[in-house]
C-alpha cells in the first residue's frame, strides 16, 4: 500500500512564502503523476497542480506564476513552492500520487498539511 508524507504548511503573512513537501513511498512501481489539491472551510477539494513522470506540469489559473511544482522522480518526492500568498490560498493541501496503466494502480493521499495566510 503507497503512502503519502506532506509537511511544510504553517502560517504566513500576505505576500509571504511556503514551500510543501511530499513523498510517496511507491519503491517499485513509481506515480505517473503527482499533484496537490487544497480544500478550504466549507468548499470542495480543488485541484492546485500536478506533474507527470516525464515533468509535464499542469496549473490552475488562480496559481499560475506564484506557485511551482517539482518532482524528485528518482525519489518520489515533490514539491510546491507558493510565492505571494494571499488568504484565500488558506486551505489543507493534500498531496496525491496516482498510478494508471501496467503494474498495480493505485491513487493514495496524504492526510493533508494545514496553510494558513494571514491578511
Amino acid at each position: 500500500q503507497v503512502q503519502v508524507v506532506e509537511s511544510g504548511g504553517g502560517l504566513v503573512q500576505a505576500g509571504g512564502s511556503l514551500r510543501l513537501s511530499c513523498a510517496a513511498s511507491a519503491y517499485i512501481f513509481s506515480p505517473n503523476v503527482m499533484g496537490w489539491y487544497r480544500q478550504a472551510p466549507g468548499k470542495q477539494r480543488e485541484l492546485v497542480a500536478t506533474i507527470s513522470s516525464a515533468g509535464s506540469t499542469n496549473y490552475v489559473d488562480f496559481v499560475k506564476g506564484r506557485f511551482t511544482i517539482s518532482r524528485d522522480g528518482a525519489e518520489n518526492k515533490v514539491s510546491l513552492q507558493m510565492n505571494s500568498l494571499k488568504p484565500e490560498d488558506t486551505a489543507v493541501y493534500y498531496c496525491n500520487a496516482k498510478r494508471t496503466g501496467w503494474g498495480p494502480n493505485y491513487d493514495a493521499w496524504g492526510q493533508g498539511t494545514q496553510v494558513t495566510v494571514s491578511s
